[in-house]
């Protein structure tokens, strides 16, 4: 099926040829890219290469996100990885909502691939009612209401569906299984982003993965003025700005490297 406008993948390369710092950024469940994009072009700026990869289903009709399964949305986004691990020293992946999920899986099975993780109102569980029902009627019921553009600034749009596919919802739910049952095992550094006033993912899934994580290197910062889709809301510049000082800091750290930047982070130590 065409992809929407604006719902393409985007990849960006330093200029210079220089290969120190790589990004993946992932986009939640009934998302794409464009919630993202604004983000990479942030970092593609600050001489970070970046990739954010269409996740299968994504862009495209809410039908085709029913065909697909979390270890095909996971795949995509470990193949970007590797991509960038061939080419820089170090390589971080950032993801929103369910695109947090699979950076938590991701750092959970790929160890020290991976330099750091930034995380934005990660989901790994839910108090819906609907949830609990879901596995029973979604050969029956193929969707529910949408949960996209839950966003406080006015006039900004996320491009997604309008409906949340049943069988697609269901899958989420057994990655949120495995990633709670191995959260221990995420011990790279982590950078987490959450809004208190976010309407889809409830403050429980941030709270599980700040007291769950075995990382001795974790920054959580509270983004007052957003709600769900906090990378197109108001504290958009707070994400960028901190998520730049991250990746700086954690690679000169890992490199010895003294031409990067290592300033402090905004935000209260986990």
């Amino acid at each position: 099926m065409p992809v929407m406008p604006g719902a393409e993948p985007f990849a960006s390369d330093p200029g210079d040829g220089s290969r120190e710092i790589g990004v993946v950024l992932s986009h939640g469940l009934t998302g794409t890219p464009q919630s993202m994009r604004a983000w990479g072009e942030h970092l593609a700026a600050h001489g970070i290469g970046v990739r954010g990869p269409r996740l299968p289903g994504h862009g495209t009709r809410w039908q085709d996100l029913n065909r697909t399964r979390w270890p095909d949305w996971y795949a995509t986004v470990e193949r970007a990885v590797d991509e960038l691990r061939g080419e820089y020293r170090s390589v971080f992946v950032f993801g929103q909502s369910m695109g947090g999920t699979l950076t938590l899986r991701l750092a959970q099975e790929r160890g020290d691939d991976l330099a750091g993780i930034a995380l934005v109102n990660p989901s790994v569980t839910t108090l819906r009612r609907d949830a609990a029902v879901a596995p029973y009627i979604q050969w029956l019921v193929p969707w529910v209401p949408g949960v996209a553009n839950d966003i406080k600034k006015p006039g900004v749009t996320e491009l997604a569906y309008d409906r949340l596919p049943t069988r697609a919802a269901v899958s989420l739910t057994a990655l949120w299984r495995l990633v709670r049952a191995e959260l221990d095992r995420v011990r790279c550094p982590v950078l987490l982003f959450r809004s208190p006033s976010d309407h889809v993912v409830e403050p429980l899934s941030s709270e599980l993965v700040l007291s769950g994580i075995g990382s001795d290197d974790v920054t959580d910062v509270v983004l007052a003025d957003s709600h769900h889709v906090a990378t197109l809301d108001n504290d958009a510049p707070t994400i960028f700005a901190d998520s730049v000082a991250f990746v700086r800091r954690v690679h000169a750290a890992r490199t010895g490297n003294p031409a990067d930047p290592a300033g402090s982070i905004p935000g209260t130590p986990a």
